[in-house]
């Protein structure tokens, strides 16, 4: 059992059928930022280079209102196989109740295959902060101005 986190929020989880015996997410070093989780396929998924596959998870989540979970890739399957996500950081919503499913892609030059309980993504809970927009007529002046995509240099 992890030890308590100061400051930690607690995330209720549903277990679906086929995610029994897996473990729920958890941070594999004591300081680590993020959770990982793991993957409830029945069978082996390859992934063929340049595909995309949409990994279950077996796990619905209660996030407390005013948080978002990100999903993010994991660095070691990103260096060694090319497997990252491809709506990275993905964010789950409080009001979200399905299944999360982590919609993995190969741009590496092998195929990939995915097994059960394998660690595929990391979630980072995050404190959501409301934004009111406001429509105006101007804005304030910057240095940067429209400076865009490049604007200081390589």
């Amino acid at each position: 059992m992890e030890p308590t986190r100061e400051g930690a929020v607690t995330v209720r989880v549903l277990r679906l059928p086929h995610a029994e015996g897996l473990d729920l997410p958890r941070v594999m070093t004591a300081h680590a930022a993020a959770a990982d989780i793991v993957a409830a396929v029945d069978q082996p998924l390859s992934i063929a280079p340049g595909d995309i596959a949409l990994v279950p998870t077996g796990l619905v989540f209660e996030i407390p209102i005013g948080w978002e979970i990100q999903i993010r890739p994991r660095s070691g399957l990103a260096l060694k196989h090319g497997i990252t996500l491809i709506n990275s950081p993905a964010t789950i919503d409080a009001d979200y109740r399905g299944e999360i499913r982590i919609a993995i892609v190969n741009l590496g030059r092998e195929p990939f295959t995915v097994t059960r309980g394998m660690r595929i993504a990391q979630l980072l809970p995050a404190k959501v902060t409301a934004i009111v927009w406001e429509e105006a007529e101007t804005l304030s002046q910057t240095a940067r101005g429209e400076g865009g995509f490049g604007h200081s240099g390589t």
